[in-house]
């Protein structure tokens, strides 16, 4: 039991190699782990793959019409290049993606008004990464065309905003974090807020000893009239954020390890909260499962002066591998504003930190600070994010643009539909649909389970006897089948996490199946201790 205890205080991935290794045990010649612990899908976006590789084999076709000695070739031209573009995809129609990638050089022709060589030259040059990334926070046309995707998903068509493109939304945490500690906005030992539950190392990050924050956590604790979790947050939850001493509010948008998007009057609560009682909150939202829920927007509509928006391309077009994610900062927002009300004292010290980008330092943008300490500073001439990243960024955001009827996502959602209906039809429970539901996760409290479907007393035996990783144990070793806690996330002590995106859909049946025969086999010994 000390064990367990001890397991119970470290990341829900850790414990996960500990479940994964009893998975893989005595069963594994009989059977199948099913490992449903992780968030990586098992779908891909194909048609904007096969435009990319097309994309690639142009772009050799194009170095070596400028310099072609056997395995060396020279760097691609502009002049003339849109052209010749159209007479490669003429000539080349079978090309996997050929037509796609056509469709996509139109959109950024037709609907953006990019000058025609200078957009294909920006894709040739990005996929061929023959030079650094200029400018370093993003490719000036791909980041307008990224715009467009995010407006449309997350961030509203009326807000403007400075886009950032990162490996993944992971290097996005990192990055704000540093750069708000380095500027002074947000000072070792602050207070900050996080809306929990909540992915564990985004808990960790303001733990660590450079950091030491103060956490204030803001509970998702709402109950419906039938006693289960809404995974929203009462309205005294938010109260708490009347507190001027909080700094900022940091959240996940739809939730870690629920999947459930923020209603509403919560986010108006919010907006009312900052401009009443704390109008300095600055937020920063993770909203990578947004692209999920039907008519989503993220609280950086409502709030675009105080947000700093984080999203990952990862989950939605199955990219996990590229590492592609974007920090957007509206063009006026509290952190400049914050920076130019800090002391005299501490701006100096901050424009001899970013002096050698440029004469005036004090007018730097946060963003671009943000770019810049992502290289230390004296590195900034290297800042940003690989060019052939960015340019699959481009394509998918584009792709996303030209799916007006949004068959992909539709696509997408009937998955994880699937797959949670036949999750709980294995548990032998209905599953209530909760408004602003993604499905990508779901979270199981056991405690409430025992309560509405086991006979009085069973309940209280369990959490007497037991902690909630022995259930975790027990799955892994008779059934190979790994879950994760919900504790580890902040979620009440007795959810378990189940990963409804990286499984085929019958291995959803038996997951449900065997957690509900492990759990008999718990009612099984309280009755014969009770005998």
């Amino acid at each position: 039991m000390n064990q367990l205890n001890k397991a119970s205080r470290i990341s829900p991935f850790e414990i996960k190699e500990k479940l994964i290794e009893l998975a893989k045990g005595k069963k594994r010649i009989t059977r199948t782990m099913l490992d449903a612990g992780r968030g990586n899908p098992n779908w891909i976006a194909a048609s904007p793959r096969e435009a990319f590789f097309a994309l690639g084999q142009f772009a050799v076709s194009e170095s070596r019409r400028v310099w072609d000695e056997g395995d060396l070739a020279g760097m691609p031209n502009r002049n003339g290049i849109a052209e010749r573009f159209q007479n490669y995809a003429k000539e080349n129609p079978h090309i996997p993606g050929m037509q796609l990638l056509k469709e996509i050089i139109d959109y950024g022709i037709n609907r953006k008004q990019f000058e025609r060589d200078t957009w294909v030259y920006e894709l040739v040059d990005g996929i061929i990464g023959d030079n650094y990334p200029n400018p370093g926070r993003m490719l000036v046309r791909t980041e307008k065309v990224v715009h467009d995707f995010l407006s449309k998903e997350l961030y509203d068509q009326e807000n403007t905003f400075d886009l950032f493109a990162v490996e993944g939304a992971t290097a996005a945490m990192c990055y704000i974090f540093e750069t708000l500690y380095k500027n002074h906005l947000l000072p070792k030992g602050s207070k900050i807020a996080v809306m929990v539950p909540i992915f564990p190392p985004y808990i960790e990050i303001p733990e660590l000893p450079n950091n030491a924050f103060e956490l204030v956590k803001i509970m998702a604790t709402e109950i419906d009239e039938e006693g289960n979790h809404t995974w929203q947050y009462p309205a005294e939850e938010i109260e708490k954020l009347k507190d001027k001493e909080i700094k900022a509010l940091f959240l996940t948008n739809p939730s870690n390890p629920p999947s459930v998007s923020i209603k509403k009057e919560t986010i108006d609560q919010i907006a009312q909260i900052v401009q009443h009682d704390n109008p300095n909150l600055m937020i920063i939202s993770d909203d990578v499962y947004g692209t999920f829920v039907e008519g989503f927007r993220s609280i950086m509509v409502d709030l675009p002066f105080h947000t700093i928006g984080v999203y990952s391309f990862s989950k939605y077009f199955g990219v996990t591998g590229w590492r592609l994610g974007t920090i957007a900062i509206s063009e006026n927002n509290v952190f400049d504003k914050l920076l130019e009300e800090l002391p005299e004292k501490k701006k100096e010290d901050l424009n001899r930190r970013y002096a050698s980008l440029t004469r005036t330092p004090e007018h730097t943008k946060f963003i671009d600070r943000i770019v810049a300490d992502s290289r230390d500073v004296a590195m900034n001439h290297t800042a940003g994010l690989s060019t052939p990243q960015q340019v699959q960024m481009a394509l998918l955001s584009i792709f996303a643009m030209l799916d007006t009827n949004n068959e992909y996502k539709q696509k997408t959602n009937d998955i994880l539909d699937r797959r949670m209906l036949r999750l709980y039809e294995g548990l032998g429970l209905s599953k209530k649909h909760l408004p602003n539901n993604a499905d990508y996760y779901t979270e199981i409290d056991l405690e409430i389970w025992c309560n509405h479907y086991y006979e009085k007393g069973f309940t209280e035996y369990l959490l007497e006897n037991y902690q909630p990783e022995d259930i975790l144990y027990r799955l892994a070793e008779k059934s190979s089948i790994v879950l994760l806690s919900g504790q580890g996330f902040l979620a009440p002590e007795w959810s378990i996490r189940v990963s409804l995106a990286n499984l085929n859909d019958e291995a959803y049946s038996r997951i449900g199946q065997e957690l509900k025969e492990v759990m008999e086999e718990y009612v099984m010994e309280w009755k014969e201790g009770k005998g």
